[in-house]
């Protein structure tokens, strides 16, 4: 089984209405079939909005914050290229994510 993307649903900015749900569909019809999108409610990164995770057995666990569906689909498919890809799940280069390298809150080792 591929890893897993995970987005927060409940993620909005002040005064503006959560894009997580429509961004995890966004996804959902682009990525290869073994990786699962899913969503959840609150990832705890209210002020940053929209929350991402990237998980997969035996696999580093991987926490953005700050995705911004509109802006990072092409970043956020690369991210998910170089995860999906990435031995162990420990993506050595994040270049190719672009501004999403950037936006990585933490990794928890497998």
């Amino acid at each position: 089984m591929g890893p897993r993307v995970i987005i927060c649903d409940t993620c909005a900015a002040p005064g503006e209405a959560p894009q997580g749900a429509a961004f995890a569909d966004t996804l959902r019809s682009l990525v290869p079939q073994d990786v699962r999108v899913e969503t959840t409610s609150c990832m705890n990164q209210c002020d940053r909005p929209v929350s991402m995770a990237l998980r997969g057995e035996d696999m580093d666990v991987y926490l953005f914050h700050s995705v911004d569906p509109l802006c990072d689909l092409e970043d956020a498919l690369a991210l998910i290229k170089l995860y999906s890809k990435a031995e162990g799940g420990t993506i050595a280069d994040a270049r190719p994510a672009g501004r999403l390298r950037h936006c990585l809150t933490g990794r928890v080792p497998r």
